[in-house]
């Protein structure tokens, strides 16, 4: 006789989850009827908590990561406040009506767009920004009226703790709710009908997530990664380049899903480059980072294995590590690392690397780094770094991306004017700003008749006079 082992705290969350989304389903009216007044009331308290909490949300990614309080103003609260101050600003214009022409063909009625929220809708956020990428989409969740519930990482438990703490202090539970839990909660919330999903990770749990929504045709969007290459031609600002690559991949460790993740730099350029980027290497984070507070964490043991595990098959297959390439598994360290003669095959460059290790490579053919960046997956950023507008534009056109940046990396993430998401494997839809609105809401088409109109005179029964009208209105109309 089998036996049948039923986990009672997984049973009683299971229940508690059913319990509010069924609060929230009974609210999602209330809330979608609200005003845009109402709506920005709420952005205002999300705002002031925010700033209220500063330093706790800098204490609660310190513990998780080391993350500098530095970097979490600027990489965690900043690009929330943005949103919020951003969207408050909009809101009103975007919740207006749109009215749109009508056909001839259609005389006398009129026609318009109307944003109505999606209903309940559920966010499952990231571990590597867990403030920035759990309140980002929020902001544009309440701000399109809907009731929200929110799964955020449990890989970063004292940020996912406090977000539990401070939104539970703003809303009621059928309006604003967040669960805890791993993946078994995961799964419990994606058997619900919710009416949207906004997951932010990697693309095979997309997958899982994008599965789990077909079964009730829910809308989703997913953000997701990739491997977000680096082009550096032969006109470029050598210094400039070297400081803002730096930056944009040692940020957050390399835990930023549009760090630049490998490198081509035009040959005759490589080895200036590699200089003035140990350089700047060091200037931001001295010769031996791990004293540095400035320099994140990996973010758990397990990731900090993968990364390494990621450099020891490159070396093995005959990388040479220009620079850091040091380690230290007690406090999952991994010094900010450059390499070269990376193999294709290594997985460095089969897989995103979701940390602070950055592979280079030389060119001489511009057409051969198109090539070899349109072989594999659509990244979610691509990087430009030119003086030549001829060698810009031929690269934009002849490549697919989610963003791009030229002479800079990831700052078009902090533009909320900006659609930001991925392509195919890189994601599916964008967030912030008006894009972040229209993806939780329905866009509604509504078209209203004044007086008759020609189509009365084509109604059945069919003859040749109507024949002749129908053959004129497809001619001409």
């Amino acid at each position: 006789m089998s036996t049948t082992l039923i986990n009672p705290v997984l049973t009683q969350q299971t229940k508690e989850i059913k319990r509010i989304f069924k609060l929230q389903l009974e609210n999602q009216y209330n809330l979608g009827n609200s005003s845009a007044s109402e709506r920005i009331a709420k952005l205002k308290k999300l705002h002031k908590a925010v700033l209220k909490y500063r330093p706790e949300i800098k204490e609660a990614l310190f513990k998780d990561y080391r993350k500098h309080p530095s970097e979490v103003d600027l990489s965690e609260i900043y690009p929330v406040t943005s949103e919020i101050k951003h969207t408050k600003k909009m809101l009103r214009s975007w919740m207006s009506n749109r009215s749109v022409s009508t056909p001839l063909a259609l005389m006398g009625s009129s026609s318009e767009i109307r944003y109505e929220p999606k209903g309940v809708v559920l966010i499952i956020s990231p571990w590597n920004f867990p403030i920035n990428l759990t309140l980002g989409p929020l902001v544009s969740a309440i701000a399109a009226g809907n009731a929200v519930m929110i799964k955020p990482s449990e890989m970063t438990p004292n940020a996912s703790a406090f977000m539990k703490k401070m939104l539970e202090e703003i809303f009621e539970e059928n309006e604003v709710a967040v669960v805890e839990g791993g993946v078994e909660t995961s799964t419990e919330l994606l058997k619900l009908p919710f009416n949207h999903i906004f997951f932010t990770g990697a693309p095979s749990i997309g997958k899982i997530v994008m599965r789990a929504a077909a079964e009730h045709l829910t809308s989703v969007t997913l953000e997701l990664g990739g491997k977000s290459p680096t082009i550096v031609d032969e006109t470029a600002n050598i210094d400039t380049a070297a400081k803002r690559i730096a930056w944009g991949k040692y940020l957050n460790n390399g835990q930023v899903c549009i760090a630049p993740d490998y490198l081509f730099v035009h040959e005759s350029k490589k080895e200036a480059f590699i200089k003035a980027f140990k350089k700047y290497m060091h200037k931001f984070y001295t010769e031996d980072a791990s004293k540095e507070s400035s320099y994140a964490r990996i973010v758990n043991n397990r990731h900090y294995k993968r990364v390494k595990s990621y450099v020891d098959d490159a070396v093995a297959k005959g990388a040479k590590i220009e620079a850091g390439g040091n380690f230290d598994s007690q406090q999952d360290y991994i010094a900010p690392t450059l390499m070269t003669n990376v193999s294709k095959d290594s997985s460095l460059m089969t897989e995103e690397i979701f940390g602070p290790i950055l592979p280079v490579y030389s060119f001489t053919n511009i057409d051969t780094v198109i090539q070899e960046i349109n072989s594999r997956e659509k990244p979610l950023a691509l990087y430009i770094y030119s003086n030549r507008n001829k060698n810009i534009n031929h690269i934009i056109n002849n490549t697919r991306a989610g963003g791009t940046c030229i002479n800079q990396n990831a700052v078009h993430f902090f533009n909320t004017n900006l659609p930001f998401g991925g392509s195919n494997n890189s994601g599916i839809g964008k967030a912030h700003g008006f894009e972040g609105f229209k993806a939780f809401s329905n866009n509604r088409g509504v078209l209203k008749q004044h007086i008759p109109n020609a189509l009365e005179l084509l109604m059945p029964p069919y003859n040749n006079f109507k024949q002749k009208l129908i053959d004129l209105t497809i001619k001409w109309f």
